[in-house]
């Protein structure tokens, strides 16, 4: 039974693959201030790029090393603490938003579009 199991497997096997897409999907987040991708997976990212952004908000090195352990792109962790941390530093959470874009031509997926609210 899967009482209050409130994991999206969105298609996947192992743990291992979803936190690989997850932490893959968020770093192009914070690269590109935007992504396109299904929309179960885009749910899933934004609850993963919402607490990453929390602590990059803290800005101490435990953070940035919570952080590098989750994304493991350098880049992105420093991207994320010297300009969205310092940004988002009034906002009380809500910094991504999820619009959807229609289906996907070749297989009729729901498409979504995870951006970073300005």
């Amino acid at each position: 039974m899967r009482h209050r199991r409130t994991v999206d497997k969105m298609g996947m096997v192992s743990r291992e693959q979803r936190k690989s897409v997850l932490a893959n999907l968020t770093t192009a987040l914070i690269m590109n201030s935007k992504v396109d991708t299904t929309f179960t997976r885009a749910k899933a990212s934004q609850r993963f790029a919402e607490r990453v952004i929390t602590l990059a908000r803290r800005g101490d090195l435990h953070a940035r090393r919570l952080v590098f352990a989750r994304l493991r792109s350098k880049n992105a962790v420093d991207k994320l603490f010297d300009e969205l941390g310092p940004k988002f530093q009034d906002r009380a959470g809500g910094y991504t938003r999820v619009v959807k874009l229609g289906p996907r031509r070749g297989d009729g997926a729901e498409r979504a579009r995870l951006m970073l609210v300005e």
